[in-house]
């Protein structure tokens, strides 16, 4: 089936070890992470992709650099009730974290909504999950003949398109979404992913920002490119959008 890096995270609580969500780091407050809520955002380290174009390099390189912030989170979160609306939960990949199911459960308990951000690499976790998750975005890192360039992995194309069918099975509110990177993304790749997505409402094209932390190399596009790949996607679906 390909090869994926896995990581397991655990945290020792009191004489026991139990499962735990690698908080690497927080923002409190996005407008734009949790479409149409005002939400925190969390950043779980680890991930089982190495996307050249990766902007949170040290969340994959080094996923344990940081203390585990957990306890400051939730502290956060208590203090946050009735301000906040939501919590967006990205990466990294979140499904790698062995206790995300219990973690979700204790924000939802706190009466936030919950957004959930995935590579779409583990369809199984993502079917535990999605469930419990009231927004989720999937990037779609390229047209699927692409993949291995694109994430730096040579994981089976079958787990990403099993995602892609979960998430728009589930019922709940959700986009894809892919970042275009010069040199590596194509017309063919928007076409591929389009008609591979055709039907759905919520799709954006992402420009590239170099953020200074990235895990390889990329550019993006000028101005007008990214205008033309936009009137490609929207041949397929018309409510696609730039984002970025």
């Amino acid at each position: 089936k390909g090869k994926i890096l896995c990581y397991t995270m655990f945290t020792i609580k009191g004489k026991g070890c139990e499962p735990a969500v690698n908080v690497q780091g927080f923002q409190k407050l996005t407008l734009l992470d949790f479409p149409g809520k005002t939400s925190c955002t969390v950043f779980c380290g680890g991930c089982n992709l190495r996307c050249p174009f990766c902007h949170n390099a040290t969340l994959v390189k080094t996923p344990f650099e940081n203390k585990n912030n957990e306890d400051e989170l939730f502290e956060y979160l208590e203090k946050r009730k009735g301000i906040l609306d939501g919590v967006c939960i990205t990466g990294g990949e979140p499904l790698l974290q062995v206790g995300l199911k219990d973690f979700i459960l204790r924000v939802k308990a706190m009466g936030y909504k919950i957004k959930l951000d995935t590579n779409g690499a583990l369809p199984k976790r993502l079917k535990e999950i999605i469930g419990l998750v009231d927004y989720v975005a999937m990037d779609i890192k390229a047209g699927f003949d692409n993949y291995a360039l694109a994430t730096g992995s040579d994981a089976d194309t079958e787990l990403f398109k099993e995602s892609i069918y979960i998430i728009k099975e589930s019922g709940i509110d959700h986009e894809f979404r892919t970042t275009l990177v010069k040199g590596l993304h194509t017309e063919a790749d928007v076409k591929a992913i389009t008609e591979h997505i055709r039907g759905e409402k919520k799709y954006f094209l992402q420009k590239f920002k170099d953020s200074g932390n990235l895990l390889g190399e990329g550019e993006g596009f000028s101005e007008e490119e990214y205008l033309e790949l936009l009137e490609t996607a929207r041949k397929i679906i018309p409510e696609t959008e730039i984002r970025g």
